[in-house]
């Protein structure tokens, strides 16, 4: 039966006294074809309208695109072999944390485009275990150049690898891409994810080194769960800080501007607050400072989003 998911959400981004209001929504649709295989695709539509100095009513634009769809097709309990529209499987954001209803802090981190994105093509993925104490995952891939509106990518190769320490719930990984056009340069990347048996604690970072500049990201969550103050109510709240570098790479500002990379070294630190309303909705606010050669400013965001999902048809349905 398929299903209809995702999430909706609105935003409002201050940057450098700028502001801008963000809604969006992301729909999923994942569609079961028997046992083994299944069809899954992301939409997304985001707005961007700002105010122009001096006052007056916001204006901008509504854009899109088609972040996945692709046909997935179970082999075994070892490998998936996925076709289509695929999101690029280079470190751990753009899988797993980057859907609104997942990330913790709303902006994205400074390294999040390099090697990322979208391809079209082929990927195998799966993941076994090296014994009872280490669990191996793994993602391999191949994509060719596309200019077809919404369905753009470049042509590449790459690899993902991460090994799972189930006991210490610690996760270790790094991630290759070639690029097959153009310069044809690598990109290197590494993460680390890790949940404490003991403290309700998220710590996560990833690095990336690429043409376009290198750096890194760590970021700790914790949930207020085990807290009774304000009658109950601090249990829904999560704290999160985030701290980054991002290093310039041998690119010039306007193809810094078409990656989505900073184009100076650039320093930055974010602090925020998560409140789980109920199921599915949380509201969050997070501030930020962030340092360069081109000068210091503050970054505030605050917003709502949900998270949504209900059959496409009558339960018990095949």
């Amino acid at each position: 039966m398929p299903i209809l998911s995702g999430a909706a959400g609105f935003f409002t981004n201050v940057q450098g006294g700028q502001t801008q209001l963000a809604p969006e929504i992301n729909p999923v649709l994942l569609l079961p074809l028997g046992d083994r295989w299944l069809v899954e695709s992301r939409a997304q539509f985001e707005g961007e309208f700002e105010q122009p100095e001096g006052g007056g009513s916001f204006g901008g634009k509504v854009s899109n695109e088609i972040s996945y769809l692709q046909a997935d097709y179970i082999a075994n309990r070892f490998v998936t072999v996925a076709a289509g529209r695929f999101l690029i499987p280079f470190g751990i954001y753009n899988e797993r944390l980057y859907p609104i209803w997942i990330r913790s802090l709303h902006p994205e981190p400074l390294i999040f485009s390099i090697a990322t994105g979208s391809g079209n093509g082929g990927m195998l993925r799966g993941g076994f275990s090296l014994n009872k104490n280490v669990d191996l995952n793994y993602a391999a891939y191949f994509s060719a150049a596309s200019t077809v509106h919404e369905f753009e990518s470049d042509r590449s190769a790459g690899l993902r690898a991460g090994i799972f320490f189930p006991g210490e719930r610690v996760e270790i990984g790094g991630s290759w891409q070639k690029s097959l056009q153009e310069e044809r340069g690598d990109s290197f990347g590494a993460h680390f994810a890790w949940q404490p048996v003991a403290f309700v604690l998220n710590i996560r970072s990833e690095y990336a080194h690429s043409r376009q500049g290198s750096g890194y990201w760590v970021e700790g969550t914790y949930r207020l769960s085990q807290l009774h103050g304000w009658g109950g109510h601090l249990r829904h709240a999560e704290l999160v800080g985030r701290a980054q570098q991002f290093f310039a790479g041998s690119i010039e500002e306007d193809e810094a501007v078409e990656y989505g990379v900073p184009d100076v070294n650039t320093t930055q630190a974010d602090f925020g607050v998560n409140y789980y309303l109920r199921d599915g909705l949380k509201a969050s606010a997070s501030y930020g400072r962030q340092f360069s050669p081109d000068g210091n400013f503050n970054l505030w965001t605050v917003g709502v989003a949900y998270r949504f999902a209900f059959p496409l048809g009558p339960l018990g349905a095949k």
